[in-house]
């Protein structure tokens, strides 16, 4: 007898939060579901709180959590996960009298933005008025296959394996431009500056991973175009810590494809040969600060 909810599960997708609130009368039958038969993802999060006046329960959870799957599309950053009702037996043991139920949620945030640099100043002002997509630059960092042809399907490791990154930007109707990988840090949570965390490129572009005992991690060359640079970086894990979810952010950044690398905009890796920095292209002497440590007075 009770009016069926017009919308039993309603999302917000915030900055960096998803928040689910569930009508209990999910099936619009009147008859009010166990808001512990909620769970929110595939790591089976609980709600964090619970309406009684209007029958509902609300899930809040970062983008990551819980679970969460994210695909990229060319325009598009999509985060997945699923609200999953399953009914306990109550009252009598050996039956229910509802079925289970999975509603898919997706977050979709677009990937494109203005951006400019001190190595590309726009020719006009204000650059962030302008409109036109030929004025906008997108950058991507993606895993991809060993072959290098295809995005993984899968962000799985196995320690002994290699992480093969590629970073990426199209640049619309910019001048040509060459792309670096200006710093990149791993952490245990999606805050590059928390703790603990583990410097994988830093000092403008020199892969410091490479530098350790026992690795293999170096950029790739010839790249495939200026506007790419793929990295290895063999899988690791952290000390006395059992969590298998490692987040990687990197700061990418163009410059002028015909203005040579400099100590300032390089890719430079560790050959373990020569015990010797070599660059990705340039002279050698550009990657003579990640040894020193002093790259920023160059600039």
């Amino acid at each position: 007898q009770a009016a069926a909810p017009l919308h039993p599960v309603t999302v917000q997708c915030q900055e960096a939060l998803v928040v689910v609130t569930v009508h209990r009368d999910l099936f619009g039958t009147g008859r009010l579901v166990r808001a512990g038969d909620l769970t929110l993802g595939l790591a089976a999060c609980l709600p964090v709180a619970q309406n009684a006046a209007e029958s509902t329960v609300t899930f809040v959870a970062g983008l990551h959590e819980c679970g969460s799957t994210l695909q990229t599309t060319p325009d598009s950053l999509i985060y997945k996960t699923s609200l999953f009702y399953k009914p306990t037996p109550s009252g009598n043991p050996v039956i229910v009298r509802t079925n289970a139920a999975v509603v898919p949620i997706e977050c979709h945030y677009p990937r494109k933005s203005n951006v400019s640099s001190k190595a590309v100043w726009p020719t006009w002002a204000p650059f962030h008025s302008t409109l036109s997509a030929e004025e906008k630059m997108m950058f991507s960092l993606r895993l991809m296959n060993d072959d290098w042809s295809t995005e993984r399907l899968s962000n799985g490791f196995q320690l002994g394996e290699s992480l093969h990154l590629q970073a990426d930007v199209a640049s619309g109707g910019h001048v040509p431009l060459r792309l670096f990988v200006d710093d990149c840090v791993a952490t245990l949570s999606p805050d590059r500056n928390s703790s603990p965390r583990y410097a994988l490129i830093d000092l403008n572009g020199c892969l410091v991973d490479g530098r350790s005992d026992d690795t293999t991690s170096a950029f790739i060359s010839p790249r495939p175009r200026q506007e790419t640079l793929q990295f290895m970086v063999d899988a690791f894990k952290f000390v006395a810590d059992d969590r298998n979810l490692i987040y990687i952010t990197c700061h990418l950044k163009v410059s002028p494809a015909d203005q040579a690398p400099n100590p300032l905009n390089k890719a430079c890796s560790f050959n373990r040969a020569s015990s010797l920095w070599v660059s990705l292209e340039g002279t050698g002497d550009i990657c003579s600060c990640c040894e020193t440590g002093n790259c920023l007075s160059y600039g």
